[in-house]
């Protein structure tokens, strides 16, 4: 399989699962509190990997002894995404809290251009201006929202952008370490470096009442998160950076037809969203431009 394949796969599979992670995170935080769903979802994630490692690579532990100050940089930036997303979603809705992070992957291909020098053919610029303007439409509701709303509506708007930046800051710093170091000796850190930042705030005591099925959910919450940030790696290693951010913009596709599914069902644990026609039209051309940036070049004879 060519590399320029096994990217867009990557990158597609973490799209796949970031669309179900704000509705599950909207969920969750009804039983428990924010900076402990996060603590989990790390520390899961850890845990996993480490336990794969331990008999594929013992060596890779080695990283989390003595890690380079960019790693350390790209750890500070996925802790404070993470906690700051959860409590976005938390004051906001989910497909609220997908609209705006999409910043990140925007200025994720933005900083393809600058800092990698990558280069964008016409297809990819066009590309870029049709998704783009396709999540202006597919949120134009809860755009106009935001600028009518006050207080913890826009509060969870706010901690998402900033969110935004510090997945920013750690994709570009984990872009440039995956030409240098394994994937999976880097994520052992950004796995376990914000558990322990988070583990001095955590109340352990409510947790031990959860139901059976709350505890499945935060074990989701976690294996979400080792599969979506595996292959997001894996992707950043294999294709440009702006590839990687115009595919992994169509996960709010997912979070809309998921929460369009349960509302049609009308499910009670969760508040139903309503969309106009405007957002499936948003939605085609999301899907449309995130394709002409993926699409792959041909190659010109000399």
């Amino acid at each position: 399989m060519q590399n320029h394949t096994k990217g867009i796969l990557y990158a597609s599979t973490t799209a796949l699962f970031w669309g179900f992670l704000a509705i599950a995170l909207k969920v969750a935080v009804r039983e428990v509190e924010p900076v402990t769903i996060v603590w989990f979802r790390f520390i899961v994630a850890f845990f996993i990997l480490a336990s794969i490692q331990l008999f594929k690579n013992p060596s890779s532990f080695k990283i989390v002894v003595k890690p380079p100050w960019l790693l350390l940089l790209a750890a500070g930036g996925l802790t404070w995404n993470y906690f700051s997303f959860m409590l976005g979603v938390h004051y906001t809705t989910p497909s609220n809290a997908q609209l705006f992070i999409q910043t990140g992957p925007i200025m994720l291909a933005i900083a393809g251009v600058v800092f990698f020098k990558e280069k964008l053919n016409r297809s990819q610029i066009v590309g870029f201006v049709i998704a783009i303007a396709g999540l202006s439409f597919f949120y134009s509701d809860q755009l106009s929202a935001f600028f009518d709303a006050k207080g913890q509506y826009n509060k969870g708007v706010v901690l998402v952008l900033t969110s935004a930046l510090a997945w920013t800051i750690y994709a570009v710093s984990q872009k440039k370490l995956v030409s240098k170091y394994s994937v999976e000796s880097l994520n052992l850190f950004l796995f376990g470096f914000p558990a322990l930042i988070y583990l001095p705030f955590v109340d352990f005591e409510p947790l031990w009442t959860l139901h059976w099925t709350w505890w499945l959910l935060l074990i989701f919450l976690g294996a979400n998160t080792f599969i979506a940030y595996t292959c997001l790696a894996q992707a950043l290693k294999y294709i440009e950076a702006n590839r990687v951010s115009m595919i992994i913009i169509i996960n709010p596709i997912i979070t809309f037809i998921t929460m369009a599914i349960l509302t049609e069902i009308n499910v009670s644990w969760i508040a139903h969203e309503r969309f106009s026609p405007l957002t499936f039209l948003g939605a085609m051309l999301v899907i449309t431009g995130a394709v002409l940036v993926a699409k792959k070049r041909k190659s010109k004879r000399q």
